[in-house]
């Protein structure tokens, strides 16, 4: 029989074992609601989708309509203009070209926009549409797969309670059985030893007479032992029957057991979690990927499309030039702006004298009127200029005003999550109220003194102008102008005669020789455009026969000098590399190898005429040296090549202008590397050649058939008044640049390098000594350090 506290403990293993059972239900239906409510989450977000582009798709589309009447209420109202004429015309100009590409976009982006909103309305939310019916699909299913899985393992768990209970009833019975033979081999020992006792007691007193009694009972108690000893083998029997089927029931309930365990382990492991991605989220996020996608390509494509046309917008602004714009105007309308006819003298009555009268008495009124106005221009005009340069300074500061960098407002677009930061951000801008009001104050007492001043200048101008053309037709009547004519056209013809004589252009030899005294380390040389007014000036005394560069005095502006230099060889009417060798020169461009590219321009360049050889040697040793001081100056070849690429060589009409210049680039490049292996030597071609000192220097035969430089002539005359080391104390100098000697006289030596100057040999150059050698060294070069040396 089973104890009672045996049987307590039985039921407390069952009671427990049906608590953990109740917790994993309780868990299988907690996991189907929290995959319901997961379910309803995804149609709650894909129907809030749905609605939300919804919404955006009408925003869209209204911003789209609104953008588009907008443009079309500016060019309706631009259509509308009465010239036809006048509005095409118009649109030639910058600011107006600005104006249309603004429109433009406007209706570029009312066109994207409701492309925009279509999208939205047919692709976008079709696919949540979409998206939403086949996860509830899909979870219908996969909810019954669940159902099926928590089916079966709360099968595994039912069947082992079932082995569990079959293993503890057995076990049970073992136990029972075991007792019951325990009990038996008891009573059997029991007995035994009563017979035992019973024998040792009646053996030494027993008579023969009593021999049959005991025999009796020793029969009793023999029958009495066998029917102990079957009981025990029964009761043994039925022990070994039960423990069997025990220790398979334990068998059965340990191997159930470990599968529950296992079961339950890979239930919860893996089945929901490939119930969940394989089921649940089949082609879920996929698909919610796919329409986001659809979204974020067109609004990217919205973007690329705003930036295009923004692009368009920008380029036009960067071009908006009111030099261009005047010139086109003026083009437009030239019957409007073109100078009308000069007035003719109109003779009264048969008086057909057209000219000043000046002869006697008149004679010596008109001579004092013209000194008199000679006196009055000269005040005038030194007045005027006052006023211009006053006039000048306040433009400039309107320029200040008007271009001031004031547009960047990113900041305004660096939001917070505070609302009070945007807006404080966006008050202390420069638009803010206190910043225009000072601004516009500002601007406008400028610009009234400004006109003020153009007023007062034009004005003098005009008096000037109109006092000027009295002065001289009196000064032409009275025959200071003949005479002035005279003198100017015995300068002139001067002039004519030394450029015909001399090789290289006045304006090319002066432009190049201040350069190369002052400029060469001039920053952005050629590629900086100067002050029109300057070129203009100094081109004017070019073409008057003047010099206005002669002389060492470093007043003009570089980079107007610079542009002189371009514009001559840009306003040549044949260039300088003649049109019908361009195919030749293109090439020679495309070897590879730098000296077989000399060799062969040099082949095609010899055909050309003695003059331009020179002119072309001329400017291009000078470039050459300009190039070795790019580190200062950031004009390498190739960047000298690209400023005066288009000046030396144009593209011939029909050829492609970009792929054409890159070629006519390198070509100039290439010359400037390679000119010394180009060019012919003096020796080859008589003429002048370029000096580093800025000077120009002639080449003719010598009696002797040597070529006799300006350099040996220095020579000689620093070999004659040479002195020794003795008699004269060396002087020491500082190298400002490196310089490469030209001629076994001239000493080599870079830029910092101490050299001893004995005595000055010429204007350009020293006699002196650099590292033990004597020989020639350029003044523009170096600093002399002892002050008293001029």
């Amino acid at each position: 029989m089973t104890s009672p506290a045996k049987f307590k403990k039985d039921k407390e293993i069952i009671a427990e074992y049906d608590t953990q059972v109740k917790e994993i239900r309780a868990q299988l239906t907690e996991q189907m609601k929290c995959l319901d409510q997961q379910c309803e989450l995804r149609v709650q977000l894909l129907q809030d989708l749905q609605d939300f582009f919804r919404k955006k798709a009408e925003i869209e589309m209204d911003y789209s309509r609104n953008l588009e009447k907008l443009a079309e209420r500016f060019l309706a109202k631009t259509r509308s203009t009465k010239d036809q004429q006048f509005k095409k015309d118009q649109n030639v100009l910058s600011p107006v070209n600005c104006w249309n590409l603004l429109l433009n976009q406007v209706k570029r982006e009312s066109r994207d926009h409701t492309t925009l909103s279509d999208i939205y309305l047919n692709n976008i939310i079709p696919r949540f549409v979409q998206v939403s019916e086949d996860s509830g699909r899909l979870f219908k299913k996969s909810k019954e797969v669940g159902q099926q899985l928590q089916d079966d393992l709360m099968k595994v768990l039912n069947e082992l309670y079932s082995v569990m209970k079959t293993y503890h009833m057995y076990n049970a019975d073992s136990i029972s059985a075991q007792s019951k033979l325990k009990e038996a081999e008891k009573q059997e020992e029991k007995q035994i030893g009563k017979s035992v006792k019973q024998e040792d007691r009646q053996t030494p007193r027993s008579p023969d007479s009593s021999s049959n009694v005991r025999i009796e009972e020793k029969h009793v108690r023999r029958s009495s032992v066998k029917k102990i000893e079957k009981m025990k083998e029964k009761r043994q029997a039925k022990y070994t029957e039960n423990k069997l089927k025990a220790i398979k029931a334990r068998n059965e309930y340990l191997l159930a057991l470990e599968a529950t365990n296992a079961s339950v382990f890979k239930y919860y492991i893996h089945d929901l979690s490939d119930l969940i991605d394989q089921c649940c989220d089949l082609g879920y996020h996929a698909s919610l990927n796919r329409a986001l996608r659809t979204f974020l390509s067109a609004e990217l494509n919205l973007e690329q499309s705003k930036h295009e046309g923004l692009d368009a917008i920008e380029n036009a602004v960067e071009n908006l030039d009111a030099t261009s714009d005047k010139q086109r105007l003026m083009e437009m309308y030239n019957n409007v702006f073109c100078p009308p006819m000069k007035f003719e003298f109109q003779p009264h009555m048969g008086d057909m004298a057209s000219q000043l009268c000046a002869q006697q008495p008149v004679q010596s009124e008109l001579v004092q009127r013209c000194q008199q106005l000679q006196s009055r221009l000269s005040t005038l005009k030194i007045e005027n200029e006052e006023v211009k340069k006053t006039m000048e300074a306040t433009l400039q500061t309107i320029q200040d005003i008007v271009t001031v960098e004031d547009f960047d407002v990113s900041d305004c677009f660096q939001y917070s999550n505070s609302m009070e930061s945007v807006k404080s951000t966006v008050s202390e801008t420069f638009m803010s109220k206190p910043s225009i009001a000072k601004r516009r104050a500002n601007q406008q007492e400028t610009e009234q003194f400004y006109f003020t001043k153009m007023k007062e200048y034009l004005e003098g101008r005009n008096l000037i102008t109109k006092l000027q053309a009295k002065h001289d037709l009196l000064q032409k009547t009275l025959g200071e102008s003949q005479r002035t004519d005279c003198s100017l056209a015995r300068r002139s013809s001067t002039v004519r005669k030394q450029d015909s004589s001399q090789a290289i252009p006045l304006v090319v030899e002066s432009c190049i020789r201040f350069i190369s005294r002052h400029g060469l380390q001039h920053e952005g040389i050629f590629r900086v455009s100067g002050s029109q007014v300057e070129v203009n000036d100094i081109k004017n005394a070019f073409e008057r026969g003047e010099d206005p560069l002669a002389g060492d005095q470093n007043d003009h502006d570089m980079d107007s000098i610079a542009g002189v230099l371009k514009l001559y060889f840009r306003g040549l009417e044949h260039p300088l590399f003649p049109k019908d060798i361009f195919h030749d020169l293109m090439a020679c461009v495309t070897m590879d190898n730098l000296q077989e590219r000399a060799l062969h321009i040099r082949k095609v360049l010899l055909v050309l005429p003695k003059t331009t050889l020179i002119i072309m040697r001329y400017l291009f040793a000078f470039l050459h040296h300009l190039s070795q001081f790019s580190e200062e100056n950031m004009m390498d070849p190739y960047n000298l090549a690209i400023c005066f690429g288009p000046s030396l060589m144009s593209v011939p009409e029909g050829h492609d202008q970009v792929s054409c210049q890159a070629h006519v680039n390198e070509l100039i490049k290439t010359t400037i590397i390679q000119h010394e292996n180009i060019f012919p030597t003096p020796r080859e071609l008589e003429g002048p050649i370029y000096s580093r000192g800025g000077s120009t220097e002639d080449y003719c035969d010598s009696p002797h058939g040597e070529t006799t430089s300006a350099e040996d002539s220095t020579q000689d005359v620093t070999a004659e008044h040479h002195t020794s080391d003795d008699e004269c104390e060396p002087i020491e100098a500082i190298a400002k640049f490196d310089y490469v000697g030209r001629t076994a006289r001239e000493l080599s030596f870079k830029k910092g390098a101490s050299l001893l100057l004995y005595q000055r040999a010429s204007d350009d150059w020293w006699e002196g000594r650099h590292n033990g050698i004597d020989g020639l060294i350029p003044h523009q070069y170096i600093v002399v350090q002892d002050t008293l040396i001029s």
